[in-house]
């Protein structure tokens, strides 16, 4: 590695030649995709020896910020049990522990509680623990669980004997990490990961007891830009096998008294046609984008006749609704839908003797149906929040209309009043004329103009909207002046499919541009201003903010990366790389032309240019599996060998944890204190 002082990381240029469609593209940092080379891991030390100098100021200040930001989480919480089954089941956390205990009451409330799994317990051992897709055998004595202690997604699924606490010896690697079980309480479907690329490709079947180099394939998913996962129906009645791509889905059903049997197929896959499928009574209903609807609708199906000319609308399409997902009930069928941005719940009743929404107030909320797996009943459970409101469980009765708030989040420390906070939602004239909301929260008493601080985070990618919750974590911005700001850029589906639509593939720039012209709004609008202006964003979101750093870099102060996805065209060339053959649909196959070229005019890597970038905080992973932790280790390289920067640019890489970060409650908090911690010190507000 070479060095320009004893301080400043400077990696080796180690030119390679990467030619496609007659272009050629110089990458003097590719070598750093060697991830055992000695010299790629000193250099990665290096950039966090040098994250720790130029943050050693503000050292004392996270610890603080971290203690404020635990200080107003309920240590000793646990959640609103839900009955399926005959149990009552229930996650709590103890008073400084970093895992859940997951425990379960038989029938009342009242009877004595049983522990299924101690997370504390079995994290002991590891830097990294997660424990995932518990699922409960119908005869309510064994578990199937999942658990990765690297943090890339490489599951290695087990079994518990819940009435002797034995976990049994069966041991089955490489999975998605759910089980879903056959009626017989003895047998298992999952999905199995290819080791390289972690697609979920294949489908087997296991029996308790046996070795899983005995497991039965069931189903092999070929193409490889599908994945394929397994469930059971709410209705118990089929074991669903399902393929998806970004464009087409596919299902193959099975009866559950029938395991041994072949899965039949629902619906052949076809090209850009969506579809998800739910069983009640005799016939299947079907959530599809078919016949061009675009905001989807429902449809459905006799279990015997499942092929698409046998489909007939429930729920007809509408332009301005967005048919986000269903819930089934006895006498109820719930939908969740999205209309001028806002989360609604509609209920309707199967004899048609009802048909009404849930009374939203707030000017910005979100709201989603939570965990309703009990068929037979007239609850529905579902989760309140907005930027001001703290989350709320709600239990309604479809019946009288009655509801039940079983939760607050309680906001500790003495110091939280919903009432000193504002919210409002502001819409932005883009450049083709399109408005884009912009959702805003502060404190009431924040003097707003060009000196107030102000951070914008987006994501805009893969149709994923951000909803306008509430944070504990945020106060402690919102509390020292900050605004936080979030964009519904296009690339989301805040303004239904076609918001989707219109920022991907050939027409992802209106993603960039989006969050520029809210940037510049904010601006002329005097909410803030260039000096006090931050971006955020991470993963797809980070290859946003690259890209407008790139693009408009004057109008930030500051932006924080979180594990960047900003290599787009070496990476989407590569697909050895996990994500990558399944994403052609959202970005283009850049192995075509067309593709290529317009990847090349925004990926933030190849696009650096000797100018005055805004002060960056980059996060990254070694083990990440979705952004390999050598995209955001090239490119601050890369940002570094341009010599007319003078801000601030420092990468922080966790060499221990993948994508998601920490996997302890209060690990994540240290992550959240860096990041404030760049910005506050920024701004010249260290103080608690």
């Amino acid at each position: 590695m070479n060095h320009i002082d004893t301080d400043l990381p400077r990696a080796t240029k180690k030119p390679k030649e990467l030619k496609i469609h007659n272009d050629t593209r110089i990458d003097d940092y590719y070598w750093l995709n060697e991830r055992k080379n000695p010299e790629v891991i000193d250099y990665l030390n290096a950039e966090n020896a040098y994250f720790e100098q130029m943050t050693a100021h503000t050292k004392k200040f996270q610890e603080d910020l971290f203690e404020e930001m635990k200080g107003r989480i309920k240590e000793d919480d646990e959640s609103v049990p839900y009955k399926r089954n005959g149990y009552f089941y229930i996650t709590r956390f103890k008073k400084g522990d970093q895992y859940p205990i997951y425990a379960r009451k038989k029938e009342t409330l009242k009877a004595d509680e049983e522990i299924l799994f101690n997370v504390n317990e079995l994290a002991k051992r590891y830097n990294y623990y997660q424990l995932k897709g518990l699922s409960i055998s119908p005869n309510n004595k064994l578990a199937a669980f999942g658990v990765d202690t690297l943090s890339r997604r490489q599951y290695t699924l087990q079994f518990k004997n819940l009435e002797t606490n034995e976990i049994y010896p069966d041991k089955i690697e490489n999975t998605a990490g759910t089980a879903t079980w056959a009626n017989d309480n003895k047998t298992v479907f999952y999905a199995k990961q290819d080791k390289k690329t972690l697609r979920s490709y294949k489908i087997f079947k296991h029996v308790l007891g046996t070795d899983s180099s005995e497991d039965i394939e069931v189903f092999e998913e070929k193409d490889d830009t599908f994945g394929t996962f397994v469930y059971k129906t709410k209705s118990q009645k089929y074991i669903i096998i399902g393929s998806f791509s970004t464009l087409s889905s596919e299902y193959q059903i099975l009866t559950t008294d029938d395991i041994s049997g072949k899965f039949k197929m629902f619906q052949k896959r076809e090209r850009d046609l969506e579809y998800s499928i739910a069983h009640y009574n005799g016939d299947f209903y079907i959530l599809t984008n078919k016949d061009k609807a675009t905001n989807f609708k429902l449809m459905k199906s006799s279990e015997n006749k499942t092929s698409k000319e046998y489909w007939k609308d429930v729920i007809p399409h509408r332009k301005d609704v967005l048919l986000e997902d269903i819930s089934i009930f006895k006498n109820y069928l719930v939908l969740e839908e999205r209309s001028n941005g806002l989360n609604k719940i509609r209920i309707m009743r199967w004899d048609k003797s009802a048909d009404y929404y849930l009374p939203f107030t707030e000017e910005t909320y979100s709201v989603g149906v939570s965990a309703n797996p009990e068929f037979d009943t007239n609850i529905i459970r579902y989760v309140y929040n907005s930027m001001t409101t703290p989350s709320s469980v709600i239990d309604f009765n479809m019946d009288d209309k009655s509801q039940e708030i079983r939760k607050e989040q309680e906001v500790l420390g003495g110091k939280f009043d919903k009432n000193n906070y504002k919210s409002e939602r502001i819409w932005v004239k883009a450049r083709d004329g399109k408005q884009v909301a912009v959702s805003l929260v502060y404190r009431k008493d924040a003097k707003l103009g060009s000196n107030t601080p102000l951070l914008l985070y987006a994501y805009g990618s893969y149709g994923h909207t951000i909803s306008d919750g509430f944070s504990t974590t945020r106060l402690s911005l919102l509390d020292r002046g900050f605004v936080f700001a979030i964009a519904h850029i296009r690339g989301s589906e805040y303004l239904g499919r076609q918001w989707y639509e219109d920022g991907k593939l050939l027409q992802k720039m209106n993603t960039f541009n989006d969050f520029i012209d809210c940037s510049k709004h904010l601006i002329e609008k005097n909410y803030t201003s260039e000096k006090h202006l931050y971006a955020m964003g991470g993963s797809a979101g980070g290859l946003l903010v690259g890209g407008v750093m790139n693009m408009n870099p004057e109008l930030f102060n500051g932006v924080i990366a979180a594990v960047p996805f900003v290599d787009v065209v070496t990476t989407m060339l590569d697909d050895t790389i996990p994500l990558t053959t399944g994403e052609y649909d959202e970005w283009g196959n850049p192995n075509e032309k067309k593709y290529y070229e317009y990847i090349k005019s925004y990926s933030p890597y190849d696009n650096i240019e000797n100018k005055m970038y805004p002060n960056l905080l980059v996060t990254t992973g070694l083990h990440d599996s979705q952004v390999q932790y050598f995209e955001p280790a090239k490119w601050v390289a890369k940002l570094r060998n341009q010599t007319n920067n003078k801000n601030k640019i420092i990468m922080h890489i966790d060499m221990s944890v993948g994508h998601g970060g920490a996997s302890g409650r209060f690990d994540t908090l240290k992550d959240v204190a860096r990041e404030y911690a760049f910005l506050l010190d920024l701004e010249k507000i260290i103080t608690i």
